[in-house]
C-alpha cells in the first residue's frame, strides 16, 4: 500500500518505544494519527508531539484487552477521520520467569494484552476495513520470540508464536476473499523500549496480591531491561522499517540480518527433530 498524505493510521501501545516511533513516523508522512495507550500520561506526550511537529493526532486511552475498548478506539477513528488506512496492533505486555512459578495471573495478563489485544482488533477492525472497500494494511508486533525459543520467558514466547499464528492466518484469511488488505508481522530483535517495566501498566485486575514475587522473574526482568536499554535498537529505525515493508507488500519484518541464521538454525533442528536451541537474541 502505497502511503498518502490524509491517509488514517491507528497505532496501539503508542505512549512510548516502537508505539510511539510508528505514530510520529505516520505523522511524518503526513497520516492523520489516532494513537491509543493504556498509560494516559504518555499518550498525551505522544499526541502534543506530533502536533508540536505540525501533524495531526488524536489519543484514546485504550486497554486492548478489553474489547470495548478496542470497539471504542474504532468508534472514535471513524467519526473523527471518517476511516482507518492503516492499523498498527503494536500493545504489549513482558513477564519473565520460569514458566511453573509464574501465576495464572501472570498468563491471563500476558496473553489478554499479547493475543487477544489482536484478537479484539481483528474482531473490531477487520469488518469496517472491509465494508469500506479500500485498500489497507495491518501490522501486528510479534517478536523474535514468536519465531524462536529460550529460556526464562515462557508466557511472553507462547503469547508471541500465537500472536505469529494469528497474523499469518489472518493473511490467508483476507487473500482468500480477495480483500485489499496488506498484512505485515513485525518480528523486532532487541529494540530500546521499556517492555520490561510492563508491570507498571499491569491492571488490578490480574494483579495477584497473595502471590510472592519470586527471584527469577526479577533476575530476568533485570536482564531484559540491561539487554534492551543497553543494547536495542532505536524504535525511530524500527518504524522506519516498518513503513517500507507495508510499501512493499512484505509479509515479515524483522529488524536484524541475524534474523535468517536464527530461523535457519530452528528449522534444521526441527528437520532433524531436535529440540530447537535458545539462539542468541540480539
Amino acid at each position: 500500500m502505497e502511503i498518502e498524505e490524509g491517509m488514517v493510521a491507528v497505532v496501539t501501545g503508542a505512549g512510548s518505544g516502537i508505539g510511539r516511533a510508528l505514530a510520529a513516523r505516520a505523522a511524518s508522512r503526513g497520516m492523520k494519527v489516532v494513537a491509543a495507550d493504556i498509560e494516559e500520561p504518555n499518550l498525551v506526550d505522544t499526541v502534543d508531539e506530533i502536533v508540536r511537529r505540525g501533524g495531526e493526532a488524536h489519543g484514546v486511552p485504550t486497554d486492548v484487552s478489553v474489547p470495548e475498548q478496542v470497539e471504542r478506539l474504532a468508534d472514535e477513528a471513524w467519526a473523527r477521520y471518517g476511516g482507518v488506512h492503516l492499523l498498527c496492533n503494536n500493545a504489549g505486555v513482558f513477564s519473565g520467569g520460569l514458566m511453573w512459578e509464574r501465576t495464572l495471573a501472570d498468563w491471563q495478563w500476558v496473553m489478554g494484552v499479547n493475543l487477544y489485544g489482536l484478537v479484539n482488533a481483528v474482531h473490531t477492525f477487520v469488518p469496517r476495513l472491509l465494508a469500506s472497500g479500500q485498500p489497507a494494511h495491518i501490522v501486528n508486533t510479534a517478536s523474535m520470540g514468536g519465531l524462536v525459543t529460550g529460556a526464562f520467558s515462557g508466557p511472553y514466547f507462547t503469547s508471541k508464536f500465537a500472536a505469529v499464528g494469528l497474523t499469518e492466518c489472518l493473511a490467508h484469511d483476507l487473500r482468500t476473499t480477495g480483500a485489499p488488505i496488506g498484512v505485515s508481522t513485525l518480528v523486532p530483535s532487541l529494540v530500546a523500549t521499556g517492555i520490561a517495566s510492563s508491570q507498571r501498566n499491569r491492571p488490578e485486575r490480574w494483579i495477584d496480591r497473595d502471590a510472592e514475587r519470586k527471584e527469577d522473574e526479577a533476575f530476568v526482568l533485570a536482564a531484559m531491561e540491561d539487554a534492551t536499554l543497553g543494547a536495542g535498537m532505536p524504535p525511530a529505525e524500527v518504524a522506519e522499517l516498518v513503513f517500507d515493508a507495508v510499501e512493499h507488500e512484505r509479509f515479515w519484518i524483522p529488524t536484524k540480518p541475524s534474523y535468517h541464521d536464527q530461523i535457519r538454525s530452528r528449522h534444521d533442528d526441527m528437520q532433524a527433530l531436535r529440540h530447537p536451541a535458545a539462539p542468541p537474541l540480539d
